[in-house]
């Protein structure tokens, strides 16, 4: 079947019987500095670490080729992946440089050992990782990867990758817990988000930038948060199922690779500048998006700011809270006739916009014709200026704040007077 964004995809199989393979193994505490370790077999780890011990590897040179045909098992459980911790080790990794140029070769990967099971406690295997340059060519191959319960923090990297599937900061079945605090992260391929999450995902201080595909995605019951990052989303492909082209994209695609459930999506300050499409899009889940002072900047001449509808994935509602604090919105909403939308604006928020439920998907097909359900909550020291004529289920708040600029504003089907 197609690909979601960022990850295999697919049912998939959770294959524990798995047998690892390390150019280099370390099975016990060990400090290792200024070495090279390097594999061109298949299925084989340029460095294994398989231990419930404390490992510390100083300004390594990692080399991985050799591509693998092993799907999930390199996705899930790190089977060629250039550097695979496991086992319950802490291990530290400062400085150095990590190559990888193969399929299904992930530049370091945290296996946290539950087996692929979403929610299920890890063994403890943590990867800290600092100030090391990270770069991967093929597909499937994200620069740092997250499953079964892991455990990632990294500090200042620089990590590209190129190819499909292959997100800089990439999670898969059995999440876990990831954390960044600086650093660029760039990704070029397709299907090839700057952050995939099948986990919860941290990000701070940090630029990001996505050439082909979507700056985030999110999929099922989980998360992300963003903290004075600088997000560049330039997406310029469709992948797999989708229909639509957009920076930020929150679904649930059904693989089993996330629990159902809310899907989180937070940023703190930083920008987030959308290229093309869409600059958030919510399909085939429950999606809270909290925004509180960050700089969106929006060049798509169709200017959506959100959408919630129908999309390539079935299963589930499509349903989004919006949360505005300290923030300046601007463009068209769009709110599918089947699909539902929260709005909440606080804290001196503005809305320079519009809600609508016409909608044309990016392979031009009729989507829907009418608006959903919209519920409005507005701020006592916030506006809302429209900018076309706009169809809401309920409005709370003090209707003198709103603007009609020329336009009318419809609640529950009947005509508000707005100044």
């Amino acid at each position: 079947m197609p690909m979601p964004p960022g990850g295999m995809g697919g049912p998939g199989s959770r294959n524990q019987n798995i047998t690892y393979s390390g150019a280099t193994e370390l099975k016990t505490s060990v400090t290792e500095m200024s070495k090279t370790y390097q594999s061109s077999k298949t299925d084989e780890n340029a460095l294994l670490i398989n231990t419930k011990e404390a490992v510390t590897i100083v300004q390594p040179t990692i080399n991985k080729t050799g591509s693998s045909d092993g799907g999930d098992n390199c996705s899930f459980y790190g089977i060629n992946a250039a550097l695979l911790v496991k086992g319950g080790s802490t291990t530290t990794i400062k400085g150095g440089v990590i190559t990888s140029n193969a399929t299904g070769a992930n530049g370091v990967f945290s296996y946290g050992g539950n087996g692929g099971h979403n929610g299920g406690q890890g063994d403890g295997t943590t990867v800290i990782i600092e100030d090391t340059k990270i770069t991967t060519t093929g597909d499937g191959s994200g620069g740092i990867m997250t499953t079964g319960g892991g455990v990632t923090k990294a500090k200042n990297l620089t990590i590209n990758t190129s190819g499909r599937s292959s997100a800089p900061i990439r999670t898969d079945r059995g999440g876990g817990v990831v954390t960044v605090d600086g650093g660029s992260y760039t990704s070029n391929g397709l299907g090839s988000p700057v952050i995939y999450s099948t986990a919860d995902v941290t990000v701070s201080n940090a630029t990001l930038t996505s050439n082909m595909s979507e700056g985030v995605c999110i999929e099922g019951k989980n998360s992300i948060t963003l903290n004075n990052c600088q997000m560049t989303v330039s997406n310029t492909n469709r992948n797999g199922h989708a229909q639509f082209l957009d920076a930020i994209m929150i679904y649930q695609s059904f693989s089993g690779d996330a629990d159902s459930g809310n899907s989180h999506f937070t940023m703190n300050g930083g920008s987030l500048t959308n290229k093309q499409g869409h600059l958030f899009h919510v399909t085939n889940t429950n999606a809270i998006i909290s925004l509180n002072n960050v700089k969106l900047v929006n060049e798509d001449p169709a200017t959506v700011l959100l959408s919630v509808c129908a999309d390539g994935w079935q299963g589930a509602s499509n349903k989004a809270t919006l949360n505005a604090s300290h923030q300046q919105l601007e463009g068209t909403i769009l709110v599918g006739n089947d699909s539902e939308l929260t709005l909440n604006l606080a804290d001196s928020s503005t809305f320079n916009g519009s809600i609508s439920g016409n909608i044309t998907n990016a392979a031009g097909n009729t989507v829907s014709t009418e608006t959903g359900t919209v519920n409005v909550t507005l701020g006592d020291d916030c506006t809302w200026t429209l900018i076309a004529d706009t169809y809401i289920t309920s409005l709370k708040g003090d209707a003198s704040l709103i603007k009609a600029n020329g336009h009318r504003l419809f609640v529950n089907g009947k005509l508000l007077k707005v100044n």
